[in-house]
């Protein structure tokens, strides 16, 4: 069995009105997801806006989404810093306030050596907390291919990979190569890396349709292609959006549509336009009307 199986949310972080952390609300969000089904939680990721807080605030966030799980599904936090001694630090957090795990980007400031990631993932593996290594080559200079991975899976901590390159060939070759467990790391492949052997998938859109993601990501795993690509193809179009430089502000208007509001962006991420809106909420209405059979 996987160590980290199923359908893992990459949750937001709700904001009041003023752009302060809403701690109730992330509250009450971890518990809806729970009570829909999900496998497990991830906060403090790019879609949780990390990046916009302070330390205090973030550290405030791990703990209160560990809380509210209450033991009930695995909490896995993101734990992208700067420099490899933030990044440790926030590992060694995770692991102190009983996470299950991290999910470790490489070195995010620039195009680093491959040296410089193998000393970093290092740095980050002698906490002793199970690694998730994020490669996600779009918006970081640094593309975690099935070789390095390969190298990176001797460290004993390192034990599974979200895949983010969005090419599911990638996956099947991570697989071929590395005794890693694979998570799809996209929302729009997450059926064909369910078919092909991905054991978790850490996902966006399921913020919002949780139930949905659940049912999709079982049917893929079980191989059950004509039911999975029936409700695949309702949920794409809402799922390509979690592809995109905008998914925070996408993911969180979903919410809206599905009446669990969790608030605005923190900028530097700013409303979007009508226009843009417009084209998520007639993909949501779409979607939803492959869950109700309309």
């Amino acid at each position: 069995m996987a160590r980290f199986e199923g359908v893992y949310v990459a949750i937001v972080t709700p904001f009041t009105n003023d752009y302060e952390v809403d701690y109730k609300r992330l509250t009450e969000l971890c518990d809806w997801l729970i009570q829909e089904g999900v496998d497990g939680l991830v906060p403090s990721g790019s879609l949780g806006e990390y990046a916009t807080m302070t330390g205090e605030e973030r550290a405030k966030v791990i703990h209160t989404v560990i809380a509210a799980a209450k033991g009930r599904v695995p909490v896995v936090v993101g734990s992208a810093a700067p420099s490899t001694r933030q990044a440790v630090e926030w590992v060694q957090f995770s692991k102190d306030a009983g996470a299950a795990g991290v999910m470790a980007l490489p070195p995010i400031n620039y195009k680093p050596l491959e040296n410089e990631v193998f000393a970093h993932y290092e740095a980050l593996n002698t906490v002793g907390l199970p690694i998730i290594a994020y490669n996600n080559p779009h918006d970081y200079k640094i593309d975690l291919t099935p070789d390095i991975l390969a190298r990176l899976a001797k460290f004993e901590n390192i034990v599974a990979v979200k895949e983010f390159s969005g090419d599911v060939r990638r996956m099947q070759d991570i697989l071929a190569q590395t005794d890693l467990e694979v998570m799809v790391g996209v929302d729009d492949l997450v059926m064909e890396g369910g078919l092909i052997g991905a054991t978790g998938w850490i996902s966006g859109v399921p913020n919002a349709l949780p139930k949905e993601g659940v049912e999709l990501f079982s049917l893929a795993r079980a191989g059950k292609l004509a039911e999975a690509q029936a409700l695949y193809r309702r949920l794409l179009p809402l799922f390509h959006y979690d592809a995109s430089p905008q998914l925070v502000q996408s993911i969180k208007y979903m919410m809206e549509l599905a009446d669990f509001p969790v608030g605005p962006t923190r900028p530097p991420r700013l409303p979007l336009s009508e226009e843009y809106y417009a084209g998520i909420k007639k993909a949501f209405d779409y979607a939803v009307g492959a869950a109700s059979g309309r």
